[in-house]
């Protein structure tokens, strides 16, 4: 079955209304030579083939977990746990409503909470924040944290040096 999403009366009313009797008739002034050229396509291969082809390509490449990197400024060997990709995919955390309706983003504030008293727990902090969208955000959340924590008894705080540069900025 192939999928039209138009009628052929649909069809014939929209060529109607442009003046033309065909839909071929709209690639007249296109030469005959270019309209259907020989591309000299290289044979079909299966999805696997076309996988462990892109596979072959990308191995010539120098990637950062085969190779040392020095530029520094967040570009790190890092990993992401495959369950990762799985709890992301849950439908707690895939909408098409407006993240900050309350209704429609309980499911994520719920995990976000869970999540934040469980560092609490092991770390044994009093707070947490796992709520923000960038490094830069949650760097000037942290010491603003730390600055309330210990306020007027401490007056310097210190962010380690591997930091994101940009980071350190704000």
């Amino acid at each position: 079955m192939v999928y039209s999403p138009h009628t052929p009366d649909e069809r014939r009313r929209m060529l109607e209304a442009i003046g033309v009797e065909r839909i071929e008739d709209l690639f007249a002034d296109v030469p005959e030579d270019y309209r259907f050229p020989d591309l000299d396509l290289p044979v079909p291969l299966s999805e696997m083939e076309v996988m462990a082809e892109l596979q072959e390509l990308a191995d010539q490449n120098l990637n950062a977990f085969r190779t040392p990197t020095f530029l520094g400024a967040g570009a790190y060997r890092h990993w992401i746990p495959a369950v990762v990709e799985y709890v992301l995919q849950r439908g707690e955390f895939v909408t098409a409503y407006t993240p900050y309706q309350p209704e429609i983003s309980q499911g994520t504030l719920q995990a976000i909470f869970e999540y934040q008293s469980l560092i609490c727990d092991l770390t044994g902090m009093e707070v947490a924040n796992a709520s923000h969208y960038d490094g830069a955000t949650a760097t000037a959340e942290a010491v603003i944290q730390a600055y309330n924590v210990f306020r007027k008894r401490r007056r310097k705080v210190l962010i380690a040096p591997t930091v994101h540069p940009q980071y350190r900025e704000v």
